[in-house]
């Protein structure tokens, strides 16, 4: 994206350092924990169990640094994976607690990027989150196995490659090539620098032209106009079928204005052919 990464800041700084300070765990020991927050809510086997991980946390937030968010935020992101993590661990599995917790860290953080990486919302289906967090490492790793080009526009080839091995389609990896390889723009940003003109002057307006919406005024009043005229000199019947075959949303057909009226389908034809202008 073209941006520096931020650094971490002091409170993160302080809090690695008290992570690193915190004791490893054993499997029996985090399992113990867990079954006192599980079976009795005790806190404070929560609380060990938390701290003890936290380095955990603070080495995945690490890796999302490329996506230029506050540390702090992806810290904060992550530290809710892992409370949702204790809350769903089930030590009579076996399971070390650091397994089951880094796929709740890593699907928080995932979360929190897409929602603040852009101020469009990407990523909204799997397959989209899988590009998304993946398209880079996937080009640059294929650019090493075949010695395609890593840099620059993406070739046909290299696309046809990351879709096979990702599961998507082409014109998807095409898609999120371009939305990754541009930032967001204002719309009201100056486009020159003297500050004259701004990118939505050149937005396409949907609305018709002043001198179209004028024209097409003019001419449904005269549509109007004519069509009134006609009927003041059709007869009150004439008038009655009129409206009722060709002016209604739910028109009738000529076997029901023939029954209603006594009026044959081919009476009906010819009094349209006569009544129409030549």
């Amino acid at each position: 994206m073209g941006q520096a990464r931020r650094p971490f800041d002091a409170d993160i700084a302080d809090l690695a350092r008290a992570a690193t300070r915190a004791p490893m765990l054993e499997s029996t020991h985090e399992w113990d924990l867990a079954r006192r927050w599980r079976n009795d809510r005790d806190e404070k086997a929560l609380a060990t169990l938390i701290r003890s991980y936290l380095r955990l946390v603070i080495a995945m937030a690490a890796r999302f640094r490329a996506y230029n968010l506050p540390m702090a935020d992806l810290v904060q992101e992550g530290c809710i994976g892992l409370m949702e993590a204790a809350a769903r661990f089930d030590p009579d599995r076996a399971l070390r607690f650091s397994t089951y917790a880094s796929w709740w860290v890593r699907a928080s953080m995932q979360d929190y990027v897409l929602r603040n990486w852009s101020i469009v919302r990407t990523g909204t289906t799997a397959a989209q989150k899988s590009l998304f967090f993946n398209l880079r490492r996937m080009r640059a790793r294929i650019a090493g196995d075949t010695g395609l080009e890593n840099e620059g526009p993406m070739s046909t080839v290299m696309r046809s490659r990351i879709a096979e091995q990702l599961g998507v389609r082409p014109r998807d990896v095409e898609a999120m090539e371009a939305r990754l390889s541009g930032g967001d723009r204002s719309l009201n940003a100056p486009m020159t620098e003297d500050g004259e003109g701004s990118w939505q002057d050149f937005l396409a307006a949907d609305d018709p032209q002043p001198d179209e919406a004028v024209e097409t005024e003019h001419d449904d009043a005269v549509r109007v106009a004519v069509l009134q005229d006609a009927m003041t000199r059709l007869t009150a019947r004439e008038r009655t079928i009129l409206e009722s075959r060709m002016l209604r949303d739910d028109s009738l057909t000529l076997a029901a204005l023939g029954t209603a009226w006594e009026y044959p389908r081919s009476g009906y034809a010819n009094w349209r052919r006569r009544r129409s202008p030549s």
